[in-house]
């Protein structure tokens, strides 16, 4: 992974384990130990699911970048989606505390999203091409006269 594509990652990843680590405080504190397990296991979901959509994003990027803009609509679709999906499943579970999940799981995407949006104002992306080196000839793209 580029140094880009990493810097992006921990952009997101940082402020999205912070907030974890506050909902499993906060639910730990409400409803002890089983409030504490469904925080962490949502902020881990959380943050598993969207640090895999973000690898995946930029590798379309990279490899097919017509398909960008509809893989990030699809993929945010996607990963709603299937985390509504893991809310579902463990919405009776006896494991852990499943309000502390389903709301450590919310904060901790919406967290992420606005981390991945800060990151995404913040980085230098060109939106023209640098001119080339010296060196190298430019190709003609258009008829010649």
């Amino acid at each position: 992974m580029p140094s880009n594509d990493v810097r992006n990652l921990l952009q997101c990843a940082v402020p999205t384990a912070a907030a974890g680590a506050v909902a499993v405080a906060v639910s730990g504190a409400v409803s002890g130990g089983k409030g504490a397990l469904g925080a962490a296991v949502g902020a881990v979901l959380a943050i598993l699911f969207m640090g895999i959509g973000l690898y995946v994003l930029q590798w379309t990027a990279k490899t097919l970048p017509q398909l960008f803009q509809a893989m990030g609509l699809m993929l945010y679709v996607a990963q709603l989606l299937l985390l509504l999906i893991f809310v579902a499943l463990f919405r009776d579970t006896s494991l852990f505390n499943a309000k502390a999940f389903a709301l450590s799981l919310v904060v901790a995407t919406v967290v992420w999203m606005a981390a991945q949006a800060r990151a995404h104002m913040k980085a230098k992306i060109f939106y023209v091409d640098p001119e080339p080196a010296k060196g190298d000839k430019p190709e003609k793209t258009g008829p010649s006269s």
